[in-house]
C-alpha cells in the first residue's frame, strides 16, 4: 500500500492546481536569510556578493526528536487540569524513546510518582529538551541556559496570531531564546512531535511538517495502512525553528523518502528556497499544501498562526523552480507523498491504462492525457502479443481493454506481465471502478503478484465508496508494492508528480551555484547611478542594464532641439523621442512619446512639443531621449516586488 484516500470517485484531476515539479520554470525569489544556530552546513563560508549564504544550515535536531533527557516545566497530575493530560502523554512518550524525565514544579514533591525539582536551576543534569507547560513562557526561557538545555518547546498561545501586541511578545520570546543559546519550537504548537509512531513498518518514510497540527492527521493516519512515518514537526508560530529548518534536516535523513508539508506562510522566503534547494539536490521530494490562494484563506491563516501567506503567484513560481510539488487537498498530500516516498525511480515515462471496461479506460485516459501524462501507443508487435489473450475486436493500443473475461483465469496475469515487459512503459494504472468479485478479486491479486516481480510502478484505483471489500482491504492494502488510490484525480496527481520529480532532479542544477561571489567590475558604475530613495529615469535604468552587459537600444539624452537633431543623425533614422525624468513612469499617457521620426525637422519640432507638454503638466525634465527605433521583436515587461510574507527585508 502506497497511498489511499477515502472518498467518492471523481473526474476532476485538478491539474491546474497540483503542479508537477520542474514543468514550468519560474523566477527565483530573493529575500534575506540568517543561518540557524547549532547546525552544520557545507560551504559555510560560501556566500554571495551581498554576504548572504548560498546553502541552508542544517540544525542538529537529533536530540530534539530523540532526547536522552527531558525537563517537563509546569508538570501536573491534578485532576481536571489541562496540563495533567499533557503530562501523562509526555510521560508515555519519554518512556517509549528511553528519555530520562525531570518534572519541574515549585511546590509539588512529585508528579505521577516521579520526584519533582523546584526550578530549572535545580535540574540534576543538562537536558536535551525542555517542554514548557506554562502560560507565560518568557521568564522561564530567560532562566534557561543553552549549556544546560538544548531545545525548548512552548505550547502557549496568545502571540503573533493575536495581532501586533502578541507579535511583539513573540519577538521578545525569540530574543530570549537566542540569548539563552537554545533552539525554540513554537509558540502556539502542540503535542504532535511526541506522538506514538509505529516501529513495525519498513521502507522509506514520510517526514511531516505542519503549521497547523490537526491538518497533519490524515498523513499521520497513513501508518494504519502500512505507510511509515518517521517524524512530525508541528512548527506553530515559528518564533525560532521554522519550516525551512525541518526541510533541511529531513532532507539529510537516510530514512526519509519524502517530506509532506502543510504551510500557512513562509517566515523566511530565501531560507525556504535554500532548504528546498537542499532537498532537490538530495533528490528528496517535498509535497506541500500552501494555503492563502484567496483573501479569506490568507486572513484566516494570519489569525491562526500569525502568518502572512504572501503572494500566491510568487509562492507558485518559487516552488516550481525548486521542485516543490504543490497540491491542494490533504487527500492529495497523503497520496502523493506516500507514492513519492516509496516508489522506485521510473524506468520509462510511458503510462499504460489497463481495464476490464472500455468505458473506464477511455474515461481515465482522457483525464490522464489532459493532465499531461504520456500514454504511448503500444507497438504493433506488442498489440499482436496481447491479442493472444484478448479478443481481436478490442483495442489494446493504450488504453488496453481486455473485455473482462480474461482476468478471471490464467490469461489475466499474462496480459499484465506483457504490458510491464514493454521498455516504453514505466507505469501501469488499472482503474477498478467497483467491486465485481468474479473479476475484480482475481484482477487485484494478479496486479499485486505482478508488482512483486517488477521494478515498474503499478497503480490501482479502487473506486468503490464502501472500502470494506476483501480485495481492497486485504489484497491491495496488504501489498507494499502496489500504489492504491480511491479516486482518479489523486492517482493522476500523484503519478504526474512522481514522473515530474524524477525528471526534475535528473537535470537539476542549483541556481545558487551560479550566484556571484565577488563584486562585478560594473559595481562602481552602478553605485554611482543608485542613490537611496531616488528613482531612476529610463536613461539611467538603461545605463545600469548596459553596465551588466544587457543590450539596450542606442540612445542619447539631449537638452536642446539642436542637440536632438545631432543625436538623431548619430543614432540613425527612424528614431523615437521620449521625455525623460525619474518621476515619469507612464510617458505615453501624457503624450510624451513620439515614434517613427524620419527627418531633422520632425525631430526639432518634436523636441519643442515634448518640452511644452512637460511644462504644461508640471513635470521637470532632465532631458529628452533620442532613441533607436526597434521595429521587430517581442516586448516584455519585467517587474519586481518585495513579498510581504518575509519578515526580513
Amino acid at each position: 500500500m502506497l497511498g489511499s484516500t477515502y472518498g467518492t470517485l471523481t473526474t476532476n484531476s485538478r491539474h491546474a492546481r497540483a503542479v508537477a515539479c520542474g514543468q514550468v520554470p519560474g523566477p527565483a525569489v530573493h529575500v534575506h536569510s540568517r543561518p540557524a544556530a547549532g547546525g552544520t552546513a557545507e560551504g559555510v563560508d560560501d556566500v554571495d556578493v551581498s554576504g548572504r549564504p548560498l546553502h541552508s544550515t542544517v540544525p542538529d535536531l537529533d536530540r530534539f526528536f530523540h532526547p536522552e533527557s527531558v525537563a517537563l516545566i509546569g508538570a501536573s497530575d491534578a485532576d481536571g487540569r489541562p496540563n495533567t493530560g499533557i503530562t501523562r502523554q509526555l510521560l508515555a512518550w519519554a518512556e517509549r524513546v528511553g528519555a530520562r524525565l525531570h518534572p519541574v514544579h515549585p511546590s509539588r514533591p512529585a508528579v505521577f510518582g516521579i520526584p519533582c525539582v523546584p526550578s530549572v536551576a535545580a535540574l540534576p543534569e543538562p537536558v536535551d529538551l525542555a517542554v514548557l507547560l506554562v502560560r507565560d513562557p518568557l521568564p522561564v526561557i530567560e532562566e534557561l541556559d543553552g549549556s544546560k538545555v538544548r531545545f525548548a518547546v512552548v505550547f502557549a498561545s496568545g502571540f503573533a496570531e493575536t495581532g501586533p501586541e502578541g507579535a511583539a511578545a513573540q519577538a521578545r520570546l525569540a530574543a530570549a531564546a537566542r540569548g539563552a543559546g537554545l533552539r525554540l519550537l513554537g509558540p502556539n504548537t502542540n503535542l504532535n512531535a511526541f506522538e506514538k509512531f509505529r516501529d513495525d513498518l519498513d521502507g522509506p518514510a514520510i517526514a511531516l511538517i505542519t503549521q497547523s497540527g490537526h491538518q497533519g492527521r490524515p498523513v499521520f493516519t497513513l501508518q494504519e495502512l502500512g505507510i511509515r512515518l518517521s517524524h512530525w514537526a508541528p512548527t506553530g508560530n515559528e518564533a525560532d525553528l521554522e519550516t525551512s529548518d525541518f526541510i533541511s534536516y529531513f532532507a539529510t535523513r537516510p530514512e526519509v523518502g519524502a517530506i509532506a508539508l502543510y504551510a500557512e506562510g513562509l517566515k523566511d522566503g530565501r531560507g525556504f528556497l535554500l532548504a528546498a534547494d537542499r532537498a532537490a539536490r538530495a533528490k528528496v521530494p517535498v509535497v506541500a499544501v500552501k494555503v492563502g490562494r484567496t483573501e479569506t484563506g490568507a486572513r484566516t491563516a494570519a489569525s491562526h498562526t500569525g502568518k502572512l501567506t504572501g503572494s500566491d503567484a510568487v509562492v507558485d513560481a518559487a516552488m516550481r523552480q525548486f521542485g516543490v510539488i504543490r497540491v491542494d487537498g490533504l487527500d492529495e498530500l497523503q497520496d502523493t507523498a506516500a507514492l513519492l516516498a516509496r516508489a522506485r525511480p521510473p524506468l520509462a515515462e510511458g503510462v499504460v491504462v489497463y481495464s476490464i471496461s472500455g468505458g473506464t479506460g477511455a474515461h481515465f485516459s482522457d483525464l490522464a492525457t489532459a493532465a499531461g501524462l504520456t500514454l504511448p501507443t503500444l507497438s504493433p508487435e506488442k498489440q499482436t502479443e496481447l491479442h493472444q489473450w484478448i479478443p481481436s475486436d478490442l483495442s489494446v493500443a493504450n488504453p488496453v481493454d481486455n473485455g473482462g473475461h480474461p482476468v478471471g483465469d490464467w490469461r489475466g496475469r499474462k496480459i499484465i506481465d506483457a504490458i510491464l515487459a514493454d521498455p516504453a512503459v514505466g507505469v501501469l494504472i488499472c482503474p477498478i471502478t467497483g467491486p465485481f468479485p468474479p473479476m475484480s478479486d482475481k484482477l487485484a491479486q494478479d496486479l499485486v503478484d505482478a508488482a512483486e516481480q517488477t521494478d515498474k510502478l503499478v497503480c490501482v484505483v479502487w473506486g468503490s465508496p464502501v472500502g470494506t471489500e476483501d480485495a481492497y482491504r486485504t489484497t491491495l492494502l496488504g501489498s507494499s508494492r502496489v500504489a492504491t488510490f480511491r479516486t482518479f484525480a489523486n492517482c493522476i496527481t500523484a503519478v504526474r508528480a512522481y514522473l515530474g520529480h524524477h525528471r526534475f532532479t535528473a537535470s537539476y542544477r542549483s541556481p545558487f551555484e551560479d550566484a556571484p561571489r565577488t563584486p562585478s567590475p560594473s559595481l562602481r558604475k552602478v553605485r554611482d547611478l543608485l542613490r537611496p530613495g531616488d528613482r531612476l529615469s529610463e536613461h539611467a535604468a538603461k545605463q545600469l542594464l548596459r553596465a551588466y552587459g544587457i543590450r539596450v537600444p542606442r540612445e542619447q539624452l539631449v537638452t536642446s532641439a539642436a542637440a536632438a537633431v545631432r543625436a538623431a543623425g548619430l543614432v540613425g533614422y527612424p528614431v523615437v523621442m521620449k521625455a525623460s525624468a525619474p518621476q515619469l513612469a507612464h510617458k505615453t499617457e501624457l503624450g510624451l512619446v513620439r515614434l517613427g521620426l524620419t527627418s531633422a525637422s520632425q525631430v526639432r519640432d518634436t523636441y519643442r512639443e515634448l518640452t511644452d507638454i512637460a511644462r504644461y503638466e508640471g513635470v521637470e525634465l532632465d532631458g529628452v531621449l533620442v532613441c533607436q527605433m526597434v521595429e521587430r521583436g517581442v516586448e516584455m515587461v519585467v517587474g519586481m516586488s518585495q513579498d510581504p510574507s518575509s519578515d526580513r527585508p
